[in-house]
């Protein structure tokens, strides 16, 4: 069974699914930037897309980066709606405190995540049903440890 979704682009570095099962496609650089430590930049990829209506696409980190490296893209994730026919582009900054990064032209530098969404209603209402968690956890699970 497959869910693959068609979408269009322009540009010459298509994004590249690494491996079977992987969620996100890797984007590529296509310029060259240096990042010192606590810097951000926004890096071009060359690529533009037209998703289909009903989906969108998030821009979201490379681990390995983040784990070698210590970069990071600030808005994470990037959203990218489907009515967007510009350049994707990624700010990235490095987290590193003593190191500058520098990405060359082809470098990975982030991923792309395409989804279905829902169109939701928002109703307003007095009150909100209740559930066994309630108010508790907000920024955990609520479990004391």
């Amino acid at each position: 069974m497959t869910d693959a979704v068609e979408i269009l682009f322009t540009g010459k570095n298509a994004p590249t699914i690494a491996h079977p099962g992987d969620a996100g496609a890797d984007l590529a650089s296509t310029e060259s930037v240096t990042l010192e430590p606590g810097a951000r930049a926004t890096v071009g990829t060359g690529l533009s897309i037209a998703l289909p209506d009903g989906y969108v696409a998030f821009v979201v980190p490379r681990s390995g980066l983040a784990a070698k490296h210590g970069i990071s893209i600030v808005n994470s994730p990037g959203t990218v709606d489907a009515a967007y026919r510009g350049e994707i582009r990624v700010t990235l900054i490095n987290l590193d405190p003593e190191t500058a990064f520098v990405v060359n032209p082809g470098d990975r530098i982030a991923q792309l995540i395409v989804m279905p969404i829902a169109r939701p209603r928002f109703i307003a209402v007095e009150h909100l049903p209740g559930t066994h968690r309630a108010e508790a956890g907000f920024g955990s699970s609520g479990i004391s440890s």
